[in-house]
């Protein structure tokens, strides 16, 4: 079930939200958490009823694994560290299975000159996430962090709709507690209009701005043979937008959706295309996976304990899994490299004390983000290739002679005759140029809501401008295919 469709906003979410307050308001706690763990199963079933055998099975496995590794004692002859890495293994297992068979297949076929069928097996939704939040799980109980075994808690924990298909990879010491709560199961009236506000800003990110620039950088990734010069950084900066949009209307609308339920999710996006350096992106950039890369993979693999090169070494491969992290292809690799390659490069950078301009540092990084997701959309070698050689100008430089032939070169022309402009376009462009300026992330917007007229009648334009969006076509966010 998607946030941006009619039967998630007008029946699912009223529907659970209004059962569950009025449970909690008599005190019926249990039943109240219960009846939430049904609902979130219920929204993760519609997509696919058959996985949901998938999630219960993991989330039993792992509360499980977790109850026995708190009592810190030897567990089936293992010790607890070999049966807390046993546990995970099955986590990565399971998880490479669904995500990585096919992709190990073709590169073994290719390898070896087999012949072995591919088993195009479908991904389950979140599978990525409920997986990385389940791992850390373990690893926290085998180290005594871990100090709550309430089934009905660690069940909301793993499956809460509004984080439960694209994150935030949540943390059980956040989310967990809240849960306990029983003043978070009552109606909290400035709860709830912070909560509709910030989700209506997020599908009004969503469906108009993000769907928008998906269709210009569609255009350019997957119609057109050959891309200009101008065609080639129109289609690049298109995606830069879609995916920036689509991933912060997503978090705006899961924060506020929780935010209705009086649970405050973690910051996961902190307006990170104002970054001026590499480190600061991925402190902005999808927070609590950076979080999770660095407490599980680089501090646990020696961190910038082991001397220079080592840590260099642990950068790469924390970037490499990263990128593995987000799809199985060789595309996400080399991008994870990219970034790996440009934290590195930014340390050394740091040693030798010289600095740059603010300026300087912004346009070289968004410029170093800006190409490399043309390797994270592309979806061969091929595509990424294309747009990148027309944008170091392999393709030629149209120069046109008067605006309306210059206005003709950006991506705000879609048709196949190429012959039309559209004003409505460059005001989609210019919206979204003033949001990425001087727009406050969602949780700056959370804890500066005041509930007066000009806040309600910013809801309203943005709740009304999506809705009415909506009618044309519902599409997916970006990251539920990782």
């Amino acid at each position: 079930m998607l946030f941006n469709s009619y039967i998630f906003i007008f029946i699912f979410l009223p529907v659970t939200l209004a059962l569950y307050l009025l449970l909690g308001g008599n005190r019926q706690v249990q039943i109240a958490k219960a009846w939430l763990v049904v609902a979130s199963l219920f929204f993760y079933g519609w997509w696919n009823p058959s996985y949901l055998g998938l999630i219960l099975g993991s989330l039993l496995f792992n509360f499980t694994v977790g109850s026995l590794l708190s009592r810190g004692e030897d567990i089936g002859g293992l010790s607890c560290k070999a049966f807390m890495l046993t546990a995970v293994a099955a986590n990565i297992g399971l998880l490479g299975y669904f995500k990585y068979m096919d992709f190990f297949i073709e590169n073994s076929n290719r390898l070896l000159g087999t012949s072995i069928p591919l088993q195009h097996i479908v991904l389950p939704l979140a599978l990525s996430f409920f997986t990385f939040q389940q791992i850390a799980y373990i690893v926290d109980s085998h180290r005594g962090l871990t100090r709550e075994y309430d089934f009905l808690n660690y069940a909301l924990f793993v499956t809460f709709f509004p984080q439960l298909i694209a994150g935030p990879i949540v943390h059980h010491s956040e989310m967990m507690p809240q849960f306990s709560k029983v003043r978070n199961m009552v109606v909290s009236q400035r709860n709830i209009a912070t909560g509709l506000f910030l989700f209506a800003i997020g599908l009004f990110k969503k469906t108009v701005l993000a769907d928008t620039f998906g269709v210009w950088s569609t255009h350019g990734f997957d119609e057109l043979q050959v891309l200009t010069f101008f065609r080639a950084w129109g289609t690049s900066i298109s995606y830069t937008m879609q995916l920036y949009f689509d991933f912060s209307g997503y978090v705006d609308m899961a924060t506020g959706a929780a935010l209705l339920f009086n649970i405050r999710l973690p910051m996961n996006f902190n307006s990170p295309y104002r970054a001026l350096d590499i480190q600061d992106f991925w402190r902005r950039w999808h927070i609590t996976l950076s979080r999770f890369l660095r407490d599980y993979i680089y501090i646990p693999l020696g961190g910038s304990r082991k001397g220079s090169a080592r840590v260099m070494v642990n950068i790469m491969v924390t970037f490499l899994i990263g990128g593995l992290w987000h799809g199985a292809d060789w595309t996400f690799v080399l991008w994870g490299g990219l970034h790996g390659a440009a934290l590195i490069i930014h340390r050394l950078w740091k040693k030798t004390g010289q600095t740059l301009p603010r300026w300087a540092g912004w346009f070289i990084t968004f410029n170093f983000v800006n190409v490399a997701w043309v390797f994270f959309r592309a979806t061969s070698w091929d595509d990424a290739l294309k747009v990148l050689s027309g944008m170091c100008g392999l393709n030629g430089v149209a120069v046109y002679r008067s605006l309306y032939r210059a206005a003709r070169s950006l991506p705000c022309v879609i048709n196949s005759g190429e012959s039309m402009v559209v004003p409505g376009q460059f005001w989609v462009a210019a919206i979204g140029a003033i949001i990425l300026i001087a727009w406050r992330d969602s949780l700056e917007l959370r804890d500066s809501f005041r509930p007066n007229r000009r806040y309600a009648a910013l809801t309203c334009v943005c709740a009304v401008s999506a809705l009415l969006t909506m009618q044309t076509a519902v599409s997916e966010f970006l990251y539920f295919n990782f």
